[in-house]
């Protein structure tokens, strides 16, 4: 409690670190010197000064989701080259990035040659999310299929789907670039079937779902999979040669050229 003999404002500070608001207590003298200068309400005092820190948590809540997702890279919708991708059109990638669907438990699937801007969408759409405060985890399908496999030896699979249905939004990448396994293939059926209507997923595959079948090594699971995936979905086919290609082919020499010489695969 206050004294007497204390003079205005000389607790704030130490009542400020029991509240732990460390912006508040950095913007205090100089938001005070405004305020007196402006003749601000108290009301727009504190206004400014509870806003100040509740911007910079929600900057460092972001970062630490975007931190735990795990993502291979930064990647944004604003760095994506529409006009390269027609096929990924501006208008719907852009109602994607408000994120209704995951609010909703729905899903998005991507399709297309290696290249053509599948991760790079995903990612951008899920680092969205990490924005809007929703929990995201991002791996490779042979990734989330060694996490579930582990699990499984330690006889704690259903704990392990029961964790995960705590974050708003997966992303499953790269399906279909190698075969799976049945009990791979019943490990990835499980992850999603999990999240039917109870949470967001995002994939991205090089192979329409007519290979599917082929991909798990089993028409009924990729069936089943497949029902359960695409039931709230939005799905987009991409098209075209790969970018990672084009931007090396680019980079090639004239004398390389005129060696005959041709950039790596």
């Amino acid at each position: 409690m206050s004294t007497t003999t204390d003079k205005p404002g000389e607790r704030l500070p130490y009542l400020i670190s029991k509240l732990k608001a460390p912006r508040i207590a950095e913007r205090l003298d100089q938001t005070a010197s405004s305020a007196r200068e402006n003749s601000w309400s108290y009301e727009q005092f504190l206004e400014t000064l509870l806003e100040a820190e509740v911007f910079a948590r929600d900057a460092s809540g972001t970062r630490n989701r975007i931190r735990h997702a795990s993502f291979p890279a930064n990647k944004s919708l604003e760095d994506f080259d529409f006009t390269a991708q027609p096929a990924a059109e501006r208008p719907l990638i852009q109602h994607l990035a408000q994120l209704a669907w995951v609010t909703e438990h729905a899903n998005v699937c991507f399709f297309g040659p290696p290249g053509t801007g599948k991760t790079h969408l995903a990612i951008a759409l899920a680092i969205r999310a990490c924005q809007e405060g929703h929990r995201v985890a991002f791996a490779t399908a042979q990734q989330w299929i060694d996490r579930l496999e582990a699990a499984q030896h330690s006889n704690s699979l259903d704990q392990e789907l029961k964790r995960l249905e705590r974050y708003g939004l997966l992303v499953i990448d790269e399906i279909g670039y190698l075969p799976l396994e049945r009990q791979a293939a019943n490990l990835l059926f499980a992850l999603i079937a999990r999240r039917y209507e109870r949470g967001s997923v995002i994939v991205t595959s090089n192979r329409g779902f007519e290979a599917w079948g082929e991909i798990l090594g089993d028409q009924m699971v990729a069936a089943a999979l497949i029902d359960r995936l695409v039931h709230h979905a939005q799905i987009i086919a991409l098209k075209g040669k790969s970018y990672r290609l084009k931007d090396r082919g680019s980079q090639v020499k004239p004398t390389d050229q005129a060696a005959g010489l041709r950039p790596s695969a």
